[in-house]
C-alpha cells in the first residue's frame, strides 16, 4: 500500500521534526536544576546563568580589604550575600587575578586561583587570601554569589555578580627621613629609624644601640647609667662590696669591711693589729709581740726561743741546748740523752734490751735480761727459767733433756722395760723382749712366727705357713692336700683329682686308670684283647692286632697277610681276587686279550676249531677229489 502526503501533511511532519530537534538540544546545552550544587570554579565572571538571569534583588557581601598590604601574611575572607529570595542554600564563584587562596573552609573548595562552594547548603563560605608581592599593583576579583531556593529545579534562584578593583597599599616615609614607614622604627621622627636593641630609643640617640638595658653614659665612662654605681663620677663605675667606696678608690673592692692599707702590707688598716707597720699584723696570742717577731705566735706565756729547739725558753729546761728540752725524772740527765727518760733509777741500756742496765743480769747482752733460777742460763735461752735443773728441751715436748729418755722425741719421754722403745710407743711397755704386736692378734712380734698376720702365730714344721693354714702343720714338705684324698699336694701326683695320687710309668695316665700303669707307651686296651691300643693295629677289634702287609686287612683275616695286594681268594684257585681275572671261577684265572673268556677256555675252544678246520679241509679235500 502507498500513502501520498498532501501540504498540510508534509508541513506537520516537518514542524515535528523541528520540535524534535529542538528539544534535543536543549535536553542538551540546559543542565539540570541540580547539576552546580557541588559548586563551580572560574564563573565569577559568567554568573549562575543556569538559574535564571541576573537579579537586583541580592547582593554580595566579602572580607576583601580595600587595600592590601604586599607585607600583610594573609586575609582571612568570608563570601556571603543579603538580599535573595530567602532560600536556605546558595552557592558562590570566585576567582582572583593575584595572590594565593588557601584554607578552604566548610563545603568550600579551592582550584588555582578560583574557590566555589562545594555543597548546596550554606549561604556563607571562608577561605585564606594571600596577597601578591610588592609591586604586583592592583587585584582584580570576580564574584558571583546565588540564593537557591532549594525548590526543584532552579525556579526561583537569584544571583548577581560582582568586581572587585583592590589597590596596593602604597609605602609612606611620614617623618621623610628617606625610611618607608613599614621598614622605620619611628615612623614620625626624621632622626630615628632603627631601634637595634628594641629598647624604644632609636640607634642614634642611644649610647648603647645594642643594649636594651642601657641608653646614656652620663660620666662618659663607658658604663651605662643604670649599670653605673656612680653614674656622674667617670671615676667610679661600681661599688662590689657596698661599702660606699668605689672599686677603685677601695683597696679592698671585694671586702665591705675594709678600704685602706695604711702600710701596703695587705692587711686593711681595720683588721691591722699595726696598721702602720708593714711587718705586723696580727698578735694572735695578746702578748704585745707581733705574730711575726713572736717565736710563739699562738702561746702568750713565750716569745723567744734561744736554741730553736721549738721549745720556749720560759718552758725549755736547756734554753740554750737544742738537744734538750726537759728532764722528766729529774735525774740530771735530758730526756733525749736519757735511755728511760721517765724513770730516775735507770738512765742507760747498754745492750738496747730495754732494761735499764742498773736492773739487767746482762746489760751486754740484748737477749738476756734476768736468770731467774740461778742456773748461769739467762731466762730466754733456759727452757726451764724457773727449774735449776733444767735448761733444755730439744723435743720441746715439755720434759727437760736431763729427765727425757728420749730428748729428740717429743712422742716419747719414759722407757719402762728399757728396751729402747718408749712407753708410748711401746706395745708391751713392761716387757723388754716385745715392743709390738703389727697384726694385732695379741702375740708380739718377737714371738710371733707371722708377726703380720693376724690369723697365724706358729709355724711347727717351719715350712713357712702357719700352723692355721698348713694342712700337714707337722710336715715340711706339705702344707695343701688340693683334692682332699689324704695325700699332701707335693706327693700327690694328681693333686687336684681325688681318684689319683701316682703315676708309676710317668705316661701323666693315674695308676688307677691306666690299663699299663708300669708301661709308659700304653695306657689304654679298649677292646680288652691283650694289646694296648698304641700297639694294636686295630684297637677297637678285639680278633685283630696286626696287619703286616698294612693293607687294612688284620692278618688273621688276611688271606695273604705280608701281600698288601691282597687279601682273599675266592674261588680258591691259589690266585687271590686282585690279580684273578675270574675270582669266582677256580678254572680260570686269565684272560690275555680282555675278550672275557678264560685263557683255559679259549684255549679249548681254539683247539676245537682248528680240529674242526683241519676236517672241514679234508672233507672237502676228497669231494674235489672225488669230482
Amino acid at each position: 500500500m502507498e500513502y501520498e502526503f498532501s501540504g498540510n501533511d508534509k508541513m506537520r511532519t516537518n514542524a515535528v521534526s523541528i520540535f524534535l530537534i529542538l528539544t534535543l538540544v536543549l535536553a542538551i546545552t540546559i543542565p539540570l536544576s541540580e547539576g552546580n550544587s557541588s559548586g563551580r570554579h572560574n564563573s565569577g565572571a559568567s554568573g549562575c546563568n543556569c538559574h535564571g538571569g541576573a537579579s537586583s534583588s541580592i547582593t554580595a557581601t566579602y572580607t576583601f580589604p580595600a587595600e592590601y598590604d604586599p607585607n600583610a601574611a594573609s586575609y582571612a575572607i568570608t563570601i556571603g550575600f543579603t538580599g535573595g529570595n530567602n532560600g536556605q542554600g546558595g552557592g558562590f564563584s570566585l576567582q582572583v587575578d593575584q595572590g594565593t587562596l588557601t584554607n578552604p573552609g566548610a563545603n568550600t573548595k579551592i582550584s588555582g586561583s578560583s574557590v566555589t562552594h562545594s555543597g548546596s547548603g550554606a549561604t556563607t563560605w571562608t577561605f585564606d587570601w594571600i596577597p601578591p608581592a610588592v609591586g604586583s599593583g592592583d587585584v582584580t576579583v570576580q564574584l558571583a554569589v546565588m540564593n537557591a531556593n532549594l525548590a526543584s529545579g532552579n525556579n526561583g534562584d537569584v544571583w548577581s555578580k560582582t568586581l572587585l578593583i583592590i589597590a596596593e597599599l602604597e609605602e609612606k616615609d611620614s617623618d621623610g627621613d628617606g625610611f618607608t614607614d613599614s621598614n622605620d622604627a619611628f615612623p614620625n621622627d626624621p632622626d630615628e629609624w632603627e631601634d637595634s636593641d628594641n629598647d624604644g630609643v632609636g640607634d642614634n640617640a642611644d649610647e648603647f644601640p645594642d643594649d636594651p638595658s642601657e641608653t646614656t653614659d652620663s660620666d662618659g665612662d663607658g658604663v651605662g647609667d643604670n649599670s653605673d654605681w656612680a653614674p656622674d663620677d667617670p671615676a667610679e663605675s661600681a661599688d662590689s662590696d657596698g661599702d660606699g667606696v668605689g672599686d677603685n678608690a677601695d683597696a679592698f673592692p671585694n671586702d665591705a669591711t675594709e678600704t685602706t692599707d695604711s702600710d701596703g702590707d695587705g692587711i686593711g688598716d681595720n683588721s691591722d693589729w699595726a696598721p702602720n707597720d708593714a711587718t705586723e699584723s696580727a698578735d694572735s696570742d695578746g702578748d704585745g709581740v707581733g705574730d711575726n717577731a713572736d717565736a710563739f705566735p699562738n702561746d702568750a706565756t713565750e716569745t723567744v726561743d734561744s736554741d730553736n729547739d721549738g721549745v720556749g725558753d720560759n718552758s725549755d729546761w736547756a734554753p740554750n741546748d737544742a738537744s734538750e728540752t726537759a728532764d722528766t725524772d729529774s735525774d740530771g740527765v735530758g730526756d733525749n740523752a736519757d735511755a728511760f727518760p721517765t724513770d730516775a733509777t735507770e738512765t742507760l741500756d747498754t745492750d738496747g734490751d730495754g732494761v735499764g742496765d742498773n736492773s739487767d743480769w746482762a746489760p751486754n747482752d740484748a737477749s738476756e735480761t734476768a736468770d731467774t733460777d740461778g742456773d748461769g742460763v739467762g731466762n730466754n735461752a733456759d727452757a726451764f727459767p724457773d727449774d735449776a735443773t733444767e735448761t733444755q728441751d730439744s723435743d720441746l715436748d715439755g720434759v727437760g733433756d736431763n729427765a727425757d729418755a728420749f730428748p729428740d722425741d717429743s712422742n716419747e719421754t719414759v722407757d719402762s722395760d728399757s728396751d729402747g722403745v718408749g712407753d708410748n710407743g711401746d706395745w708391751a711397755p713392761n716387757d723388754a723382749s716385745e715392743a709390738a704386736d703389727t697384726d694385732s692378734d695379741g702375740v708380739g712380734d718377737n714371738a710371733d712366727a707371722f708377726p703380720n698376720d693376724g690369723t697365724e702365730t706358729v709355724d711347727s714344721d717351719f715350712d713357712g705357713v702357719g700352723d692355721n693354714a698348713d694342712v700337714f702343720p707337722n710336715d715340711a714338705t706339705e702344707v695343701a692336700d688340693a683334692d682332699g684324698d689324704g695325700v699332701g699336694d707335693n706327693a700327690d701326683a694328681f693333686d687336684q683329682d681325688p681318684f689319683e695320687t701316682t703315676d708309676t710309668d710317668g705316661d701323666g695316665i693315674g695308676d688307677n686308670s691306666d690299663a699299663f700303669p708300669d708301661d709308659a707307651s700304653e695306657a689304654e686296651d679298649t677292646d680288652n684283647d691283650g694289646v694296648g691300643n698304641n700297639a694294636d693295629a686295630f684297637d677297637n677289634d678285639p680278633t685283630e692286632t696286626t696287619d703286616s702287609d698294612g693293607d687294612g686287612v688284620g692278618d688273621n683275616s688276611d688271606w695273604a697277610p705280608n701281600d698288601a695286594a691282597e687279601t682273599t681268594d675266592s674261588d680258591g684257585d691259589g690266585v687271590g681276587d686282585n690279580a684273578d681275572a675270574f675270582p669266582e671261577d677256580a678254572s680260570e684265572t686269565t684272560d690275555s686279550d680282555g675278550n672275557g673268556v678264560g685263557d683255559n677256555a679259549q684255549a679249548i675252544a681254539e683247539a676245537e676249531a682248528a680240529r674242526q678246520k683241519a676236517a672241514d679241509e679234508k672233507l672237502r679235500n676228497s669231494i674235489i677229489i672225488g669230482v
